[in-house]
Order: structure tokens, then C-alpha cells, then sequence
């Protein structure tokens, strides 16, 4: 009989251009820490811990919230595993506690990717790979999706991350400025889930000061390239620009008003997201692949090198 063991030591590739460096981590595919001369970009969390608060999750195969978990596709209704008997909402997808592989790699850019397998909740199957590139000034993500399964999949898809001023105390985001190229916001109830409105929301936010967002908007302001800008301004910092390509027409905005202390207003998380809360369960900008057929989006984030 054998005496050998999975792995159990968590794992990780880096990459490096100039003096930038990004971790990403093979539990969960998730941007783990992104720095620059020394300087924290993204609000990321320790090699080997469980993040909190979704920090740098892959979300797939769909973004934020389904209400009740309950969603009904081709004439089945389904059920997903809900956060908590507490939380009567299944949250973020299916992909950020599974491992992801190292598909391609070298100094500067690296590639890993994971199968959705199919279950009673998401009776489909997803094959996902995620390109990072890194130069000196930039990062360049690229999710690709691809429908492995017999029969067309609808899915929605994600990042999660928190985008960094500087702050290592709670309230540190109320000096920095935000900027987000948006007209319309998804109204929400205390839970996050829509209510059937929208109305219209003025990006020019401009310093954030005590101003609390948890936040669905869309109807993205696009450069002639067809890519959406999100400016962040810090002292500590300069300007962090997240940009995303025509594949997400959500962001959700949290300025972290909710968590737990330590990590409260640090940081605002800026999610690109092909689709709003409860989507599935409303079918709203959902995705649709054939069998055998792709999808992806690009989103950067860039700073002052």
C-alpha cells in the first residue's frame, strides 16, 4: 500500500518585469499581491491564508450574488450551495477555492487555468483559462472561457480586486479620489440583490471621504478603443487606472464599509463583470456559449512607473 500524500503546502507562480511583481495563486486562481518598487498595488493577503473578503477572486461562473441560489435554466430548475444559513445567497461562482494549473509560463507572463466540472446546481461544464502579463507599468489579465460540456452554457464572469492608496488603518481611502466612468446604478437591497430599479449615478465622485459604495453601475463611458477607465488617486500611490475591454459592461464598486476591522476602508475594490447581481436567476447579460465555443475579456491595471 502506498504512503504517499497530496500536497497540502500552498502554491503559487510569480512573475516579474522590472521592478513590478505579481503572485498569482493556484488555490482559487486569484491575484494574490501585485507590487512595484515596493509599493503595495493591490490590497492582496498573506501566501497560504484563506483571503478575505474575496480579495483577488476569480469569480465563475457567475459575479456577486444569486438570490436564494435558486436559478432555472432550459426548463430545470436548479439550486446552488448557499454562503450561510445567515447569507441566503450563493455567492461568487464556483471557482475560487479549487486549483487552477500552471498552463504557460515564463519571466514576465504567465497562464493557468481549471475545469468547472458540471453539478446538480450548474449542470454544465466550463473549461477557464486566465493570462497575466506584466510590464513595467501595467498588468494585462485576460479570461478566456470555453464551453466543454454537449449543450449550451450560460455563465457570468468576474474579478475581485481591491485596489490599494497606501492605507494601513481603517478609514485610510477617505483622502483618495475615485473617478469611475459609469451613468447608471443597479439599485440594491441590504443584501445586494436588485430590485427592479435603476437610476442614474454620477462617477465624478472625486475625494471619497466617508462616502460608503457597495454598487452595481453600467452603461460604462468608453474611450474610442472601446475601453472603460476607472481612475483611483492617491497620495501615497499616484493614479491606479483600471480599464476594461468591451467583454464588461458592470463594474460593483465596494468601498468596504463592511468588513471586519483591519481591513475596513483600506482599499476600494473596483470588480470587472460581464453581468449585474442575480443574473442568472434573470437572465440579464448573461453569456451564452455553444459546445465547443469561446469566449473572453481583457481588463488592465496601470500605475505611474
Amino acid at each position: 500500500m502506498s504512503a504517499a500524500w497530496p500536497a497540502t503546502e500552498p502554491t503559487e507562480v510569480e512573475i516579474t518585469a522590472g521592478d513590478a511583481r505579481l503572485a498569482v495563486d493556484l488555490r482559487g486562481g486569484a491575484v494574490r499581491t501585485l507590487t512595484a518598487g515596493g509599493r503595495e498595488l493591490l490590497d492582496g493577503y498573506p501566501a497560504g491564508t484563506v483571503p478575505g473578503a474575496s480579495r483577488g477572486r476569480v469569480l465563475l461562473p457567475w459575479p456577486n450574488r444569486i438570490r436564494d441560489g435558486r436559478w432555472s435554466w432550459g426548463g430545470r430548475d436548479l439550486q446552488l450551495e448557499l454562503a450561510g444559513p445567515d447569507k441566503p445567497t450563493a455567492m461568487h461562482g464556483l471557482v475560487g477555492w479549487q486549483p487552477w494549473s500552471v498552463l504557460e509560463s515564463g519571466d514576465d507572463a504567465v497562464t493557468v487555468g481549471t475545469v468547472v466540472e458540471a453539478r446538480s446546481g450548474y449542470p454544465f461544464r466550463l473549461a477557464a483559462a486566465i493570462d497575466h502579463t506584466l510590464e513595467p507599468g501595467r498588468l494585462t489579465v485576460t479570461m478566456r472561457v470555453r464551453n466543454a460540456g454537449a449543450e449550451p452554457a450560460p455563465f457570468g464572469a468576474g474579478f475581485h480586486p481591491y485596489l490599494a492608496v497606501g492605507a494601513q488603518e481603517d478609514g485610510g481611502i477617505a483622502d483618495a479620489e475615485l473617478e469611475l466612468p459609469v451613468h447608471t446604478e443597479l439599485v440594491v437591497d441590504d443584501a445586494g440583490l436588485p430590485t427592479g430599479e435603476r437610476r442614474p449615478f454620477d462617477g465624478a465622485i472625486g475625494r471619497i471621504g466617508d462616502r460608503g459604495l457597495d454598487t452595481p453601475v453600467t452603461d460604462l463611458d468608453r474611450d474610442a478603443d472601446g475601453w472603460a477607465r476607472v481612475r483611483l488617486r492617491s497620495a501615497a500611490l499616484g493614479t491606479l487606472e483600471l480599464a476594461a475591454d468591451g467583454s464588461w459592461p458592470w463594474l460593483q464598486v465596494f468601498t468596504g464599509d463592511t468588513l471586519k476591522p483591519g481591513q475596513r476602508r483600506r482599499s476600494v475594490a473596483v470588480e470587472p463583470m460581464t453581468c449585474p447581481p442575480n443574473a442568472l436567476a434573470d437572465h440579464v447579460d448573461l453569456v451564452v456559449l455553444e459546445p465547443g465555443a469561446d469566449w473572453s475579456g481583457t481588463w488592465t491595471l496601470g500605475w505611474e512607473a
